[in-house]
């Protein structure tokens, strides 16, 4: 059974109908020239590859209130967002755009044709074949420029950074192409704070109908949306457009306290209403959903449900959410990235390791867990054939030193080694060994009696207590940054200088909310506070996006923008929880009200070492803890 897909060609209109489950044509009888006949009939090209090369300019009949002026506050008519997303939009201030690290943010893939900008469109040909390799394709007004690739290349790696255009495979059906898009950023969807998360991914149509060009974009994410959302864009041929550049300068637009992220509470945005109420619609059908899609929703509202959604949104929503648990991998083997300069990222199942590399040797920040040992020893003479010098240990948490004690007594001191080194290697019985540094905190939990004691051998043998500590290691200045009562009171972030890589340990985790051992001196505030001082030591490159390259505890690798989406995840939460201790919520209220549900598709847990509902009783005991300090004679 073979199934087609039928394109209607229409001047500034396309309707795409792919005719999957409902209905199929069997075409498997036809005779060739009956065949051909009927996908003429159809007005479906036969093997056709259609140029895309040259200037195109955008047309505003569809959709023009929402792509110029920008939609209203309020308005998710047409997007089949789940509560998930409605409550992270209801959130949303504008003000948040003004922040500097968020003014020069393009226009992500996902939007980059909606708004008022051109388009030039290009092609790489192999010079021997003549086979498209690739298309690029230049916008005006903040885009994010993409790269189409045409020449079958693999995708990359999970753990790379992602970008606002992602990374995008084309192959030709028809007269059509279809391109493929992985490897985004979280970015918006619509202009009023509906938004996809980094696990979204795009297929897109580019279709050709003379000197117009129609794009058919669906945009799928397990996060926040419930189906598909589609939409079409359209531009006409412009040989008389030129594509000039669009650099960004970032000022200060508002002054507010250090850190602060713009955002409405649960309950407190008074503008969630006013579209409704200015186009005459009935307010649940402004709440968008993928029911609001379709025909028979009309039905509906003339008898809504008992219940029906009327006014703004409070604490009590309180339904599932999906569950995204990055530190589920550890039967996956080693892999290895190259980061920048001397530096590379080991991802050892759902922990990283950074190592520098060069004539001086192998240094190491954190060690992963002993169980994976002998393939980080591996993943590293691959790397190099010089010794380890160096291991940096950013906590004392066993997945973080557990291959402390092997992989430095397969290392060396530069020279005869240090104080430390030599005292700790007659403790050990062992020969000298590399130097492990860590801050002072680290090495008392290590060696405080008990369960959690650490084997002599995994010690630090050079702790620090101030602030920084500073190495010059491989031709380049490393920093050691001490954050205090974050993850921990012991925390450690590594800046690789002339690399520009900062290695941040469990202060920044993208596959969960933040771990906040308050056992250990850690609390929500440190944990902000670091996200702070990672986005202060960061700079980004052109369009908020690589420059100094981040690599967090778990998770893959980032920059500054990725940090920031996390830190403004954290801050609000921080803040909901604040508001609702200040009106007397206990911690069970607070857990029961579910202040991270807008988050939890993308960061929650309902099992494993640290849960959901683990966060939200750290944050709410941090901050009474905080609260009680500071109110204290």
């Amino acid at each position: 059974m073979i199934k087609l897909v039928i394109i209607n060609h229409v001047v500034n209109q396309t309707v795409l109908v792919k005719i999957k489950a409902r209905k199929a044509v069997d075409i498997s009888s036809f005779r060739p020239m009956r065949l051909l006949l009927l996908l003429l009939l159809l007005g479906f090209p036969v093997l056709a590859q259609v140029d895309f090369v040259g200037e195109w300019a955008p047309r505003f009949h569809e959709d023009q209130a929402e792509r110029i002026p920008g939609p209203e506050i309020g308005d998710y008519l047409g997007i089949p967002l789940n509560d998930a997303l409605r409550l992270r939009a209801d959130s949303w201030d504008a003000d948040l755009q003004t922040l500097p690290e968020r003014q020069c943010i393009p226009h992500p893939a996902t939007y980059s044709f909606r708004g008022p900008a051109t388009l030039r469109i290009s092609k790489e040909v192999d010079p021997v074949t003549q086979d498209v390799v690739s298309y690029t394709i230049y916008g005006t007004f903040g885009r994010a420029t993409r790269v189409i690739w045409m020449d079958g290349r693999p995708r990359p790696s999970e753990h790379v950074a992602h970008t606002w255009a992602g990374f995008s495979t084309g192959k030709w059906e028809g007269g059509v192409l279809t391109v493929e898009t992985t490897h985004l950023k979280a970015g918006y969807i619509r202009r009023n704070g509906v938004i996809h998360s980094d696990l979204a991914t795009m297929t897109e149509h580019f279709i050709r109908h003379d000197d117009y060009l129609n794009i058919v974009t669906l945009v799928q994410d397990p996060v926040y949306l419930t189906e598909p959302f589609i939409r079409t864009t359209d531009f006409v041929s412009d040989l008389n457009q030129h594509q000039g550049a669009t650099p960004c300068d970032v000022t200060i637009e508002a002054v507010r306290p250090q850190g602060a992220v713009p955002h409405h509470l649960p309950g407190t945005n008074p503008f969630l209403n006013e579209f409704a109420t200015r186009h005459g619609l009935p307010p649940e059908a402004a709440r968008g959903g993928a029911e609001t899609m379709y025909p028979e929703y009309k039905s509906k509202l003339k008898n809504p449900p008992a219940g029906a959604a009327t006014s703004n949104p409070s604490y009590a929503w309180n339904s599932g959410s999906a569950v995204h648990d990055g530190r589920d991998r550890e039967n996956s083997e080693i892999e290895v990235l190259p980061v920048r300069g001397n530096v590379y990222m080991i991802v050892a199942g759902p922990r990283n390791i950074t190592v520098s590399v060069g004539p001086e040797g192998v240094l190491l920040v954190d060690t992963s867990l002993a169980s994976w040992t002998d393939k980080v020893i591996a993943a590293i003479q691959k790397l190099s054939s010089r010794p380890i010098r160096y291991i940096i240990s950013t906590s004392a948490d066993g997945d973080h030193i557990g291959g402390n004690a092997t992989l430095a007594k397969l290392g060396k001191p530069i020279g005869a080694g240090g104080a430390g080194s030599q005292l700790f290697a007659e403790i050990a019985d062992a020969d000298p060994r590399a130097e492990v540094f860590a801050h002072v905190n680290v090495l008392s939990r290590m060696t405080k009696p008990g369960a959690g004691q650490a084997p002599a051998a995994a010690w630090p043998t050079t702790t620090y207590f101030s602030d920084t500590k500073n190495l010059f290691f491989n031709d380049e200045a490393v920093q050691l940054i001490h954050q205090p009562a974050a993850h921990t009171d012991g925390d450690s972030m590594v800046f690789f200088r002339r690399s520009d890589v900062l290695s941040t340990g469990d202060v920044f985790d993208t596959t969960g909310y933040p771990v906040i051992n308050l056992a250990q001196g850690g609390g929500i505030q440190g944990i902000i506070d670091g996200l702070n001082r990672i986005i202060e030591i960061t700079i980004p490159a052109a369009q908020q996006e690589g420059g100094t390259m981040v690599i967090p505890g778990h998770g893959r690798l980032c920059d500054q923008a990725d940090v920031v989406e996390y830190r403004d995840m954290v801050t609000i939460i921080r803040d909901r929880v604040q508001d609702m201790i200040n009106n007397g919520r206990t911690p069970e209220e607070v857990k029961m009200s579910r202040p991270t549900r807008d988050y939890d598709g993308r960061y929650g847990s309902t099992d494993g070492p640290w849960t959901t509902d683990m966060f939200v009783e750290a944050v709410y005991k941090s901050l009474l803890s905080t609260r009680q300090h500071t109110s204290s004679p």
